[in-house]
């Protein structure tokens, strides 16, 4: 099983958008079975509540349901993770800095490292910003994801399924 965790700063917005996201993506390419996900903040504040309920809202007119419960990255997920990716420069750093052996750094990315077309460097917060904020994020992280999953597609040989071919056998 090859593992992503999605890390922003509280686990609320960005992340678990970026997780849900992905797994929408894995499952329309039928591969479920082989890429799982998870999403992280850097610090604790919000750990167990539930995603933003603005993010949520943004994310359901996309047909993405934001479901997982907010923690914080901890040390082991750096061995339990294949790509562990930042959605900001700082939650980069914030990552790079847990890592003080420089052990895993094969392994970190930045979401937007992943975008085909490279408008921005980062995905912005949207927690103080208005409705724009919260699409803004949604559109760059569909876009991200979808390069994500080509490379890690790529980077493991794997193969798209579609449901006609996992219904004809």
């Amino acid at each position: 099983m090859i593992k992503v965790i999605f890390v922003c700063m509280g686990n609320i917005c960005r992340s678990p958008s970026g997780e849900a996201v992905m797994n929408k993506f894995v499952k329309k390419a039928g591969l479920e079975n082989e890429i799982e996900c998870d999403s992280a903040g850097t610090i604790a504040y919000h750990e167990g509540e539930q995603a933003d309920a603005r993010m949520k809202r943004h994310a359901i007119k996309r047909g993405y349901r934001l479901t997982s419960v907010a923690r914080k990255f901890r040390e082991i997920d750096f061995e339990k993770f294949d790509y562990i990716i930042a959605m900001d420069n700082n939650n980069l750093r914030d990552l790079q800095s847990f890592d003080r052996e420089k052990s895993y750094s094969n392994k970190i990315f930045k979401m937007t490292d992943f975008a085909a077309e490279k408008k921005y460097n980062e995905v912005p917060d949207p927690y103080y910003s208005g409705p724009e904020g919260f699409e803004l994020v949604l559109d760059i992280l569909e876009v991200s994801c979808a390069g994500l999953l080509e490379k890690i597609i790529i980077d493991h040989g794997l193969t798209r399924k579609s449901k006609e071919t996992e219904n004809a056998g």
